[in-house]
This record gives structure tokens, C-alpha cells and sequence, in this order.
């Protein structure tokens, strides 16, 4: 069956509660005045509520309207903010430059916000030692503290030892907030662009007064 609604010739009922272009009610009519209305307006007849009784058309454009709703469901998925999950992955005995790293994409999830999955691998020996992959986690989590929060405390999965950082920052803040950096900084380019040169400012000299 289609989703589109049925519009002039295709609506077959005796009589429709007919809603004029402008959203007024005009009551119910015979389907051939609604369809004289239509036609003399230079509009269409589409039907909006199929299982009133009678039906419910609308005198409208339905191109134009088509067009205004297709448009209006790509921004809607434009602006939908989808829940990301990242993952990182650190060993417990890493070395500082290689944490400092780790740190840093991490800081770059959350401030983009979406959550973050740590996984300490755990490899031979290490696996005896769970609390040194513990504790690299929660001096993680205290170093971005100001960006993310603990949503799953840290567990042990197998050779593994799990915690998930969410954002204090909802996607759709941080969305915004990306959006509104890059314009600011695409206005900065254009203002550095439009500033007159050092050439242009310098002042032109003075001119020496010619004796008499």
C-alpha cells in the first residue's frame, strides 16, 4: 500500500469535511464541489484524515508541500544527535607519552559527546594484577572528570577490564557548539581577508609648501 495520501480524482467518497488554504473550515461538501473549490483556487484536493468520517481533504499545494516536508525531514536528520560509542584501548603498564595520547582522543569524544568505552587488555602475568588496570582507569576518569563521568564502573571481562565514559555534554550542545567554532572561525578568515594591508594604512607624506 503507498503512504501517500490520496489527492483530486483518486478520492472516491460522496462527500469530504473540506479544510480551506488558509486552514478554515468550510464544513462538509459533495466531492465534486470540493473538487470545483480545488480547481478554482488552482490547488489540490489531498485527503489528510483517511478514516474520518467523512474524510478530511485539504485545499493545498501538494507539490509545494511535498517539497517543504522533504526538506524539513533532511534537516531533522541533519540535527539528529546519534548516540557514539568510542572505544580506547590501553595496556596497564603504558608508558607516559603513549597515556598522555590515549588521554587526548579520549578528551576529544567526550568533548564532542559521545561516550567512551576504555578496555584494559591484560596480557600473561597481568592478569594477576587486575588493580593496576584499575587504577590507570580511575586516574583516567579523574583526569577528565570535567568533561565525563563514570556511567559503568570498571569490571573485569575475561582478560579484559571494561568502564564507559559518558559525556557531561549532550551531542546535540556539542553539535551545536562545533557548528557555531566553525562559523566563528570562517567569519575570522573573512574579516583577516577584508583588513587593509600595512601598505594600504601607511600615511602618505607630507607635502613640503613651495616658497613664494
Amino acid at each position: 500500500m503507498s503512504a501517500e495520501p490520496r489527492i483530486n480524482d483518486r478520492i472516491r467518497v460522496p462527500e469530504v469535511r473540506l479544510v480551506g488554504p488558509s486552514g478554515e473550515q468550510v464544513g462538509i461538501v459533495p466531492l465534486a464541489k470540493a473538487l470545483e473549490l480545488a480547481q478554482e483556487y488552482d490547488l489540490d484536493l489531498v485527503e489528510v484524515a483517511a478514516t474520518a468520517r467523512p474524510p478530511v481533504c485539504k485545499l493545498m499545494d501538494y507539490g509545494k508541500f511535498k517539497y517543504e516536508s522533504a526538506m524539513k525531514a533532511r534537516e531533522a536528520r541533519k540535527n539528529q544527535a546519534h548516540t557514539v560509542i568510542k572505544e580506547m584501548k590501553l595496556r596497564p603498564k603504558i608508558d607516559p607519552h603513549d597515556y598522555d595520547t590515549k588521554k587526548g582522543h579520549v578528551v576529544r569524544f567526550l568533548k564532542q559527546g559521545d561516550k567512551v568505552k576504555i578496555t584494559i587488555m591484560f596480557r600473561g602475568r597481568e592478569q594477576s594484577r587486575p588493580e593496576l588496570g584499575f587504577r590507570l582507569l580511575q586516574r583516567l576518569a579523574s583526569d577528565v572528570e570535567d568533561l565525563g563521568f563514570i556511567e559503568s564502573n570498571p569490571k573485569q571481562d575475561g582478560r579484559n577490564m571494561i568502564m564507559v565514559l559518558g559525556p557531561h555534554k549532550k551531542k546535540t550542545e556539542a553539535m551545536a557548539e562545533a557548528r557555531e567554532a566553525q562559523a566563528a572561525r570562517k567569519a575570522g578568515r573573512q574579516g583577516s581577508s577584508d583588513a587593509p594591508s600595512e601598505d594600504d594604512t601607511a600615511e602618505a607624506p607630507a607635502e613640503t609648501p613651495s616658497e613664494a
